[in-house]
């Protein structure tokens, strides 16, 4: 059986995935998110525990969605928003939000479930593209931190400088 966190992400996969179609596509003016939402949970109530992950996730990826997609954009150029099957944008979107705004699970857990939803309800080359696109978000997120926090050798380098210009100007004992 799937873990909690797992089915969750399946189920906030199908209320995305939905959502897109009927909103975006068929532009459905009767969509209710949180129907849909509460419907696709009560779906697993027996094995569900964790419903705030879920509906944070889901509420997460619609309230962040702009953002999102102007990250995603530029780490798939060959493929417009809109080209990207509706399986593997939602795919996306949750990765990249949970590695963009999420602090509570590990970069390499967030893709390892991505690619997992995508090996299970995408395409034959969706995992890999999943992969591809989430591990360059992960590279250029890692390349960001690094150059706010300096590295642990510039750290050491900079403490070096700092003694060696402490010990040139500190008086000689005279004997």
């Amino acid at each position: 059986m799937a873990s909690n966190r797992h089915l969750g992400r399946i189920v906030a996969l199908q209320t995305l995935y939905e959502r897109d179609f009927r909103v975006e596509d068929c532009e459905d003016v009767t969509f209710d998110l949180d129907v849909v939402l509460a419907r696709n949970i009560n779906r697993y109530s027996e094995v569900i525990d964790d419903r705030p992950f879920i509906e944070g996730l889901v509420k997460g990826v619609l309230e962040q969605q702009s953002d999102i997609d102007t990250v995603l954009q530029p780490l798939a150029p060959e493929w417009p928003i809109k080209q990207i099957a509706k399986i593997d944008r939602a795919i996306l979107r949750m990765g990249l939000y949970e590695l963009l705004y999420a602090t509570d699970v590990p970069p390499k857990v967030v893709i390892n479930e991505a690619v997992e939803l995508a090996k299970a309800f995408g395409s034959d080359n969706s995992s890999k593209f999943v992969n591809g696109v989430l591990g360059s978000a992960f590279r250029q997120k890692e390349g960001e931190t690094a150059e706010e926090k300096p590295s642990k050798t510039a750290k050491t380098t900079a403490k070096a400088k700092v003694t060696k210009v402490t010990k040139a100007k500190s008086p000689k004992k005279k004997s």
